[in-house]
């Protein structure tokens, strides 16, 4: 048996005006999904415990079939978890934002998606910026992709490290517009120390080279997320088969990595609209001739969404159904499979941000009839006879196909 998980990043939406009151989705050309959805079994799923914001990191965890409430510690350590950085209990780790901020405001929280190579000169700058203002400064920058890079804390004790992560903190994309000293976090000495750096990167980054060349300069760090290095349990041991990743994404190679799956790396992978959907197509047929279930993630509607750019979120969607869902499906005709489809979160187009609504979900059994399920969207799947159920039960579906 063979099974697959396709997660298009915040794909479902509200009705858009622009669409005539339909969702992207709704409205996306999806000859694949749409008979993967009418052969299969159809129903929302929730993928964020009501505790929690609704951001990707806790969303997948639980499409990967862990609970958020049991292991999550913060979007940081899981990203640091796709570097193979090394991390002590006393060391907090953060994911860093690269920004744009003009007039005190979050102006732009990727900085225009400014690429890896300027990137990385800004995170090797800012380490030498302040360790040779600071002799003792305790943290240290990561270079990840575009944006997405991470900060490492190291605290003077354990107890340290726990408080400065249950500390609240603000994802740079939900406060577009909104001024930085309104969103920032924790009135204690630690709290006010991490503050510090983030507003001091303003002063070298403000003049670098990189960013005089560029229309949307990245002049200053935003850092939140974070908290201590999770422990998952071994996916192979607990579900009794082999699991591989494939994503752009850095935050779902950590959370594949830290439960031992498979992570494949795509290049042309980029977490972006430039995407190469059609290589993520074929590395996952490849990834399953050794594998017992992909995961296979693309962030582009996610993106879109944050971007309120609805022409390029049903793009995506197309895309993923032309590119990865039909191949892959078509490549596991002759042999029994079950295959899902669903988002982590919505992004609706007219928020800009993750909401915690319940996701249209699909599920496929190469071996039944399916429901009365229409299509895979927000209304069609309403006709479908799946119970609504936590996020991080879909794992122990697919595999007993009780559903």
């Amino acid at each position: 048996m063979k099974y697959v998980i396709f997660i298009p990043d915040g794909s479902s939406d509200y009705p858009v005006d622009e669409l005539d009151g339909k969702t992207p989705l709704m409205v996306a050309k999806t000859p694949n999904i749409d008979k993967m959805a009418k052969g299969g079994f159809g129903g929302f799923t929730n993928n964020v415990p009501q505790q929690y914001t609704p951001g990707s990191d806790v969303a997948n965890m639980s499409i990967f079939g862990y609970n958020p409430a049991d292991y999550y510690t913060g979007r940081g350590p899981l990203e640091a978890g796709s570097e193979g950085i090394p991390t002590t209990p006393e060391d907090v780790i953060f994911r860093c934002n690269t920004i744009f901020s003009e007039d005190g405001e979050m102006d732009d929280f990727n900085a225009g998606h400014i690429s890896t190579e300027e990137a990385d000169e800004l995170m090797k700058g800012l380490n030498e910026y302040f360790t040779e203002k600071y002799p003792d400064f305790k943290g240290k920058f990561y270079t990840g992709v575009s944006y997405r890079h991470l900060f490492i804390y190291s605290c003077d004790s354990v107890e340290d490290a726990e408080v400065l992560s249950s500390i609240k903190t603000m994802p740079p994309h939900d406060i577009a517009g909104e001024k930085l000293v309104d969103n920032l976090f924790g009135d204690c000495e630690l709290a006010h120390e991490i503050q510090q750096i983030m507003f001091e990167s303003r002063e070298y980054l403000k003049d670098h080279e990189v960013n005089q060349k560029r229309e949307i300069p990245a002049n200053m760090v935003w850092l939140w997320g974070q908290g201590v290095t999770p422990s998952l349990p071994n996916f192979e041991e607990t579900y009794g088969i082999t699991a591989s990743v494939i994503t752009g994404v850095d935050l779902l190679k950590g959370i594949g990595n830290f439960a031992g799956m498979n992570i494949v790396n795509v290049p042309g992978a980029t977490g972006y609209f430039d995407t190469d959907y059609e290589a993520k197509g074929k590395y996952g047929i490849e990834a399953l001739k050794e594998t017992d279930l992909l995961l296979i993630h693309i962030e582009a509607p996610d993106e879109a969404g944050h971007a309120q750019n609805v022409e390029e979120k049903v793009k995506a969607i197309e895309r993923i159904d032309e590119f990865i869902v039909g191949p892959i499906i078509e490549s596991l005709q002759g042999q029994d499979f079950r295959a899902a489809i669903l988002p982590d979160h919505p992004t609706p187009i007219s928020v800009g941000t993750h909401t915690r609504d319940d996701v249209p979900l699909v599920i496929y059994d190469s071996a039944r009839e399916g429901d009365d399920c229409e299509s895979f969207d927000e209304e069609g799947v309403k006709k479908g006879s799946l119970e609504t159920k936590k996020g991080h039960f879909l794992i122990q579906r697919l595999i007993s196909g009780e559903f």
